[in-house]
């Protein structure tokens, strides 16, 4: 997260207009490790779950979100919730500033031992400044059902 100490002292007037992100990519996988040359590596990406019986509980989830194209200080949260819209898990604030057109952010959520109920369709819903941006399926099935 980048701060800048004196953006607070500029007059509202005189700050540089924001410039709302796009999304470039958000990605569901099963583990994110980071190369010494700083590349990320996302490993197992999916888009179901498979289980024998519900509820279960899945023992890491990770949810990678990418914002470029934008600048400003912004605020993401990210949402697991359920077809009936119950949260079933929120990954905490995450505050970060695009100085420029040319920067990028990556947020990573961890999120650990999450409880599904029962089969069916789950939502990841990804918010920026309090705003719906995407959002996008989760399938919960069975193990005899097809995805």
């Amino acid at each position: 997260m980048v701060e800048h100490p004196d953006e607070k002292s500029i007059p509202e007037k005189e700050q540089p207009p924001v410039m709302t992100p796009d999304l470039q990519f958000s990605v569901l996988c099963d583990d994110v490790r980071q190369e010494t040359n700083g590349k990320l590596i996302l490993i197992g990406l999916f888009e179901a779950i498979r289980a024998k019986v519900f509820p279960v509980r899945h023992p890491m989830l990770f949810i990678v979100n990418r914002w470029r194209n934008g600048v400003g200080s912004f605020c993401e949260v990210t949402r697991l919730v359920s077809a009936s819209n119950e949260k079933i898990v929120e990954g905490p604030e995450a505050r970060f500033s695009l100085p420029g057109t040319h920067t990028s952010h990556t947020v990573i959520h961890r999120f650990p031992n999450i409880r599904f109920e029962s089969p069916g369709t789950y939502w990841v819903e990804i918010n920026l400044d309090g705003e719906l941006r995407h959002r996008y399926p989760i399938r919960l099935v069975g193990e005899d059902e097809k995805d």
